[in-house]
């Protein structure tokens, strides 16, 4: 493993620390505060080369975008999607889950390489397609983890003992609102993602591909029942929680499902 791949796994480990810290210190949060975000940053920085690295095959000019590599891609813009987030809202508290993720999934990037998949010779429609379609997963993965912090609130309440972690979390109804945000521009990419991916992939329908594009239309059926329930009906709480989580599932399975089965199974290149 490389020297910028370790610095990168502990610049996220030391950021979570630093931001337990800053939570637990309520006399003095951004004393951790400041140094915890520009930990994090640095790590995403040289995330995001480690990244390029492992995805852009510059000796065959691909695209290689195997498990850990989208597993890594994805955690990364859900955590650097977080942080700007953070500046305006208190979502802190998701890093403290996220940024442990996203180390592990630099680790499992590095030492399970794939280098022989590339999914494709340069192209800058598919490119923008892949990278749209990455986007539209980390929001997405943002409004399910928004989604189980609420379940957890909700039962917390119900059991009459928010204590610890809980008792740390932004009031209910704020962990709803930017569940949702995150849910509609997830949404909205994801239509754009299903839409390049008719007009650029080839053979969108064919036998190894079918599977994940099935699943994808399922999942957007499913966020756009949401969020018309949402709208018309003023859907909230646990019905809310329940199709978001439905909808992560159905996209899961469409993309990691697929991918680990085509890769791991059937070794197809």
């Amino acid at each position: 493993m490389t020297t910028i791949a370790i610095l990168t796994i502990i610049g996220y480990l030391t950021a979570a620390l630093l931001l337990w810290l800053s939570g637990s210190q309520t006399d003095a949060p951004s004393r951790y505060r400041l140094p915890a975000f520009s930990t994090a940053s640095l790590a995403m920085i040289a995330n995001a080369v480690l990244i390029y690295q492992n995805a852009y095959l510059e000796h065959v000019m691909g695209l290689n975008m195997s498990v850990f590599n989208a597993l890594s891609a994805i955690f990364w813009l859900s955590s650097l999607i977080t942080l700007i987030t953070s500046l305006r809202s208190p979502v802190e508290n998701i890093l403290l889950v996220l940024l442990p993720l996203t180390a592990v999934s630099v680790l499992l990037a590095q030492f399970f390489p794939d280098h022989s998949l590339v999914v494709h010779a340069r192209n800058p429609a598919l490119d923008a397609h892949i990278f749209i379609s990455l986007v539209a997963y980390a929001l997405i993965t943002l409004g399910a983890v928004q989604a189980l912090m609420l379940a957890w609130q909700h039962r917390a309440l119900h059991d009459r003992h928010p204590s610890g972690l809980v008792s740390r979390l932004p009031p209910m109804e704020s962990v709803e609102q930017l569940m949702f945000r995150f849910i509609t521009v997830g949404f909205i990419l994801l239509t754009l993602a299903l839409a390049t991916g008719f007009l650029f992939v080839d053979n969108i329908f064919a036998q190894h591909l079918v599977h994940k594009t099935v699943l994808s239309v399922i999942s957007w059926v499913i966020f756009f029942g949401l969020l018309m329930g949402r709208h018309f009906a003023g859907w909230r709480g646990k019905t809310a929680v329940y199709w978001t989580l439905a909808g992560f599932s159905a996209l899961i399975l469409a993309y990691f499902g697929t991918k680990i089965a085509l890769e791991w199974v059937f070794h197809v290149r």
